[in-house]
């Protein structure tokens, strides 16, 4: 008797069970999902990316620059004199503005020969490239009477200025800024390429 060979089967492709597909979408959908979401709760409570509109940071930071900024260091102690601050407009609620921190609250500033005195002692700024420090009294202020010097900073308050001193609407011209307005300090200019700098 003739042995018969069964003939060979040969698999095929393998056919994806119904579902991978479905359950490879869902996995993406998941993921970018997850990595929206990181980046939303790194940006609300661990650092921001913030765009200078203006020159009233000049020489520090350049118009149109972009900065980084941290917002956990203020959670652990308060903002201090010299610190970069990007903050809440006080005159809208809404924009964004970057000035640096001059006075915090309970200490006296005063404007004299273009000089800043905080507690009586005149300040080194260096970074204002020697431009004199003014009240603003060519500008309108918003507030319902004139800043008269020397003027106590309010408990809760800080005193911001931007460096360009003679171009920079700032704490002379809308009064100290409310603490809780402060949303981050300034660390690096990233962007542009030439511009980097740690603040």
């Amino acid at each position: 008797m003739d042995e018969q060979s069964t003939p060979e089967v040969m698999d095929g492709p393998e056919e994806e069970p119904q579902g991978s597909v479905g359950r490879w979408v869902l996995e993406w959908v998941v993921i970018i999902a997850l990595a929206f979401g990181l980046a939303f709760l790194f940006n609300t409570f661990v650092a921001g990316y913030y765009i200078v509109p203006t020159g009233s940071m000049l020489e520090t930071i350049q118009l149109d620059d972009r900065l980084v900024g941290e917002k956990v260091s203020y959670r652990f102690r308060e903002p201090a004199r010299g610190d970069i601050v990007t903050f809440i407009d006080p005159r809208d609620g809404t924009t964004l503005l970057c000035k640096r921190v001059i006075a915090t609250g309970g200490q006296t500033l005063d404007l004299r020969d273009g000089t800043v005195y905080v507690d009586g002692q005149a300040l080194d700024e260096p970074y204002t490239g020697g431009k004199p420090s003014n009240p603003l009294s060519d500008y309108a202020s918003i507030l319902p009477g004139p800043i008269t010097y020397p003027y106590q900073v309010p408990e809760g308050y800080l005193w911001v200025m931007g460096d360009n001193r003679t171009n920079s609407k700032d704490s002379r011209y809308f009064g100290a800024v409310p603490r809780e307005n402060i949303v981050a300090r300034g660390l690096f200019v990233y962007w542009p390429l030439s511009n980097i700098k740690i603040l």
